[in-house]
């Protein structure tokens, strides 16, 4: 925008806050519509998946978006504030049927939501009502949860546990985080997924990339001089490193997780369709 205004030159003219609200929003609409007429006639030839996202925005608004997705893409339909509704079974249904008759139930093919009881409970009521229409639980909502399952078992959560304890004290100090990055030459040991446990998997895997640094960090003068070093908290972070079963335990995590997550990463990623390559990566994190 900035780069137009500057070619455009000293005589521009900005428009009125009436016309951005007003005309040229119209205009834009009208232009984005026009654009959508290719995914009206993909839907009406094989039909469309209706999909609904609840999240909650930074006024702590509650908020329900419903797209369509068709061979063509994704096409926003509407987005509903629902903070002062009870997020029921009903609530959810009625919002996806009144959805479904606005885009002709001959048109919807399946409706794609997460795992949520409410959604759950959504999709009892749909069936009785829509049977030709499928319910399919997202794909990296479900991945998440057996991710989760799999880190609440006691063998694998003591592993978690230690690593966030040590991960924790780290960066809860600067001197400690300064020394971290010293030795691991200023890599990160956190790392972000797409989904809090697909993050925890990576953490593992990013303390097992450094752990020589890391060994060596404890081990160091440098370390020992940090007075936060020795409190309870201090001597438990130095105790995990040298700990051997602790890095046996960290590397059984990521041998369990890393098929999952693997799947987790083809489903939400944008680079290529995944649903050509999503059955045989299912099959080998089974086996």
């Amino acid at each position: 925008m900035v780069q137009a205004i500057a070619q455009f030159g000293l005589d521009l003219d900005p428009p009125s806050q009436y016309d951005l609200r007003e005309t040229l929003m119209k205009c834009e609409y009208a232009r984005t519509k026009s654009e959508l007429k290719e995914r009206e006639v993909e839907k009406g030839k094989h039909g469309c998946s209706l999909m609904t996202d609840a999240w909650t925005d930074l006024k702590r608004r509650s908020i329900m978006n419903l797209v369509t997705h068709c061979s063509e893409g994704v096409s926003f339909i509407k987005s509903k504030e629902t903070s002062d509704t009870p997020h029921t079974s009903e609530m959810t249904f009625n919002l996806v049927e009144k959805t479904i008759e606005e885009l002709g139930v001959e048109h919807v093919v399946q409706v794609v939501n997460d795992n949520a009881l409410n959604n759950m409970g959504a999709k009892d009521l749909l069936k009785v009502k829509r049977p030709k229409i499928f319910w399919s639980s997202c794909v990296t909502h479900t991945i998440n949860l057996m991710l989760q399952g799999i880190g609440n078992l006691a063998k694998f959560k003591n592993i978690i546990d230690q690593a966030k304890a040590f991960t924790i004290f780290v960066y809860g100090h600067h001197r400690t985080l300064e020394c971290m990055r010293s030795f691991t030459k200023k890599r990160e040991i956190i790392r972000l997924g797409v989904t809090r446990f697909s993050s925890q998997f990576l953490t593992l895997q990013s303390l097992v990339d450094k752990a020589d640094s890391l060994r060596k960090m404890v081990f160091s003068s440098k370390w020992d001089e940090i007075k936060d070093v020795h409190s309870k908290k201090g001597k438990d972070a130095t105790a995990i490193i040298l700990n051997k079963p602790f890095w046996k335990g960290v590397n059984l995590c990521i041998k369990v997780f890393e098929p999952l997550v693997t799947v987790l990463r083809l489903v939400d990623g944008d680079a290529r369709p995944s649903m050509g390559f999503l059955y045989g990566e299912i099959v080998k994190a089974k086996k």
